[in-house]
Order: structure tokens, then sequence, then C-alpha cells
């Protein structure tokens, strides 16, 4: 049974903005101290969506993805340098 088809659990807000998660729901998503969030708000709900940064073999992934695309595109190193440059002449 998933956290949503439980009986729902109700927090309330501090007088910092500050929300507790109920244990069981953290316990339920494996959220443990220092875990990250991204916050959106609309009309009267709040969505809270867990960061997880992606794994060695995820990030090796993107990267092979990203060198295929800029092969794709004719990019070569220098180009890459001149970008770089150019933006940090931007400060």
């Amino acid at each position: 049974m998933s956290v949503l088809e439980k009986q729902p659990a109700t927090t309330r807000m501090t007088s910092k903005g500050q929300v507790v998660i109920p244990s069981s729901i953290r316990k339920s998503l494996g959220l443990e101290a220092g875990t990250q969030f991204v916050v959106v708000g609309e009309g009267d709900a709040i969505v809270l969506k867990s960061i997880q940064s992606p794994s060695f073999a995820e990030f090796d992934s993107l990267i092979q993805a990203a060198r295929e695309q800029a092969q794709g595109a004719g990019l070569q190193p220098e180009d890459i340098r001149d970008a770089v440059k150019t933006v940090r002449s931007r400060k």
C-alpha cells in the first residue's frame, strides 16, 4: 500500500515557516535528515519533491550523451574553451 493510500497525516507550520514531515511518511519514503526538496505551491496545494543526486552510472550516461550531442553539432574542444572564456569574462 502506498503512502497516499494510507490515512493522511497532519502537521503544522511553525512561526519560522518550518514544517515537520510525519515520521510514518519519512520512513515509508526513506527520507533522511539533510534530504533536499523542490517546493512548488499553487492555489492551496504545496508539493515537495525530493532531490536525488544521480549515481555515477547515471552521471556517466549523461556525460556520454552530452559528448555525442556536441559531436553531432560539430563542436570542437576549442569551441567549448572559447565559450567558457566568454562567459567568465562577463563577471
